[in-house]
């Protein structure tokens, strides 16, 4: 059986309404603050998802489409599972190692270029090392590290895959 481009885009759209919803859901109804990271990750998995949405709509027939479409989403995941990775570090490491808390990413977003900001997050900060939620003896970090990393292996799989070949007639 092969999936078609566009209900493997579907999936991809979907992968990331269901990822935002309960993100959303731990931040407004759990009372889960986001740290920087966390909204880091979520930025790459929308990036994702508003490709795959494009992907979807325009179902393109040309192979070369296809495949900037699976690389850009591709792009956008990367960037959640590289952000997770970084701050599931920031969680094991020892507390005398974990780097002080800094002021809140709206704070500065409004007072800094965002060449500084995107450095001062990712290097985190004591807030992002806190583990407020576990599930199963695993924090949220890990969970949502594990959740891109299955998305990125589907956005990979829809890069590198065989697209049949479709051939015109010429009149």
């Amino acid at each position: 059986m092969q999936w078609s481009y566009r209900f493997v885009s579907g999936l991809l759209v979907l992968a990331s309404i269901v990822g935002m919803t309960f993100a959303l859901y731990l931040e407004h109804f759990k009372g889960l603050e986001p740290c920087p990271l966390c909204i880091f990750q979520r930025v790459g998995l929308m990036a994702m998802g508003i490709v795959a949405l494009i992907a979807f709509l325009h179902n393109p027939v040309s192979n070369a489409f296809k495949r900037v479409y699976a690389f850009l989403a591709t792009l956008g995941i990367l960037w959640s599972v590289g952000v997770a990775i970084r701050h599931v570090w920031l969680q094991t490491l020892p507390p005398d190692q974990v780097p002080s808390c800094g002021p809140g990413l709206n704070y500065l977003l409004d007072a800094l270029p965002l060449k500084t900001v995107l450095q001062q997050v990712l290097q985190g900060s004591g807030e992002c090392a806190a583990i407020h939620w576990t599930f199963l003896g695993q924090s949220l970090p890990v969970w949502s590290l594990a959740y891109f990393s299955l998305i990125l292996l589907v956005c990979v799989w829809q890069l590198l895959r065989r697209y049949p070949v479709i051939v015109t007639k010429k009149k």
